[in-house]
């Protein structure tokens, strides 16, 4: 059993085996049934329809002088760079600009700007009236940004909200930076749902009950692009210490993928603990890899209403990965399947090999459900 909290320390204020059929032998040591469809060599041929933060987390360094009372303050502002991180090693950001459910004197609702870098070493927030909402305000919070802690403009800027995209591109294009729809933002969105609870709760104009302006999309799944099919699939597991394995051998062996910070994340696995994943067969399977590497692939679903695969990439881009034969059989196993992604707290995979019984891999990336921010 997989356990998650993000790791609010840091917040100031085995080599890819051959992928086993799931069964009730190991999946998770809980006694559900579920194999393949067929037999565990006649693989399923792929169906796609032509369709307040800490030292480098999110708290308080030692090192940095704050005074308690503005640490505990929910109108206070932060601007933190963890002093032990090479401030031209940060290359990459993750942004929010958007309203809070927070009233200012005007009764208006105030806006946040809030950038972060994947491991925290970079915390900002500011607040924002809601008059002067648009890509030059924002344009010019990220230099002053890059100004006063010291860090280079950015390389890209990862935003999870689709309303926002074109004033967060405007500003973004303007300085040369690379805006990445994403919602591959894990340490922004955990970071916002630790500040809904620890400071935004607890500000003087919060309004209980109020309902998010820019609301996070989860549009119908489109049908699948040409380049991004593949010709078998399976539901697979990995015991944990092999899953960690594969992702620390991404740049060692040039493979496509993408990895995860668990202990920023505050993901605890044990070593055995079986994680369950998709494995997709190709005999492109690196030019498919490489399509693939270049999607900000997020997760995957098993839609049991519908028989299929959904595979969420982007911010609010959704497609039909792939689709089975509804039965009893097929709905049991994506179920189980789905029941293991819960048990994980939304820990996965996607593997992509150019053969379902090699030992191999070019492309891996570990995938987290994580539920919108709520606000």
């Amino acid at each position: 059993m997989a356990t998650l909290s993000f790791n609010s320390t840091r917040i100031k204020s085995s080599s890819l085996h051959p992928h086993k059929p799931i069964s009730s032998s190991h999946f998770l040591k809980k006694p559900i049934k579920i194999s393949f469809l067929s037999s565990s060599k006649n693989y399923r041929q792929l169906h796609f329809k032509p369709n307040s933060v800490s030292e480098s987390s999110v708290s308080v360094p030692k090192e940095t002088e704050f005074d308690d009372s503005e640490e505990d303050d929910p109108t206070s502002e932060l601007s933190y760079l963890d002093s032990e991180t090479d401030p031209s090693s940060i290359t990459e950001w993750e942004l929010d600009f958007c309203s809070r459910p927070i009233l200012d004197i005007r009764g208006k609702k105030i806006w946040e700007l809030v950038v972060c870098d994947s491991s925290l070493s970079l915390q900002y927030t500011k607040y924002f009236p809601n008059n002067v909402i648009n890509s030059i305000t924002l344009k010019d919070a990220i230099v002053s940004i890059s100004e006063d802690l010291g860090v280079p403009i950015p390389e890209k800027v990862r935003f999870f909200r689709s309303q926002m995209q074109t004033i967060v591109t405007k500003a973004c294009k303007e300085l040369g930076i690379k805006p990445v729809p994403s919602k591959r933002c894990l340490s922004l969105l955990l970071w916002l749902e630790e500040r809904y609870e620890t400071i935004y709760m607890r500000h003087p104009g919060f309004q209980k009950g109020s309902k998010p302006l820019l609301a996070l999309d989860n549009p119908f799944p489109m049908e699948l692009p040409e380049n991004l099919f593949g010709e078998k699939w399976a539901f697979v597991q990995l015991p944990f210490s092999a899953v960690r394995e594969e992702i620390s051998s991404l740049d060692k062996k040039f493979l496509f993928g993408a990895g995860l910070d668990l202990d920023l994340l505050g993901i605890e696995v044990g070593e055995e603990t079986l994680i369950p994943g998709l494995a997709v067969a190709s005999s492109r399977a690196k030019p498919l890899a490489a399509w693939m590497n270049g999607l900000e692939v997020c997760s995957v679903e098993a839609d049991t209403a519908r028989a299929c695969l959904i595979l969420s990439v982007g911010i609010s881009t959704r497609y039909v990965y792939a689709t089975y034969k509804k039965s009893p059989v097929t709905t049991s196993e994506a179920e189980a399947w789905e029941a293991a992604k819960k048990a994980c707290r939304g820990l996965h995979f996607l593997a992509i090999q150019e053969d379902l019984d090699s030992d191999d891999c070019v492309g891996f990336w570990l995938l987290l459900d994580l539920p919108p921010p709520p606000l």
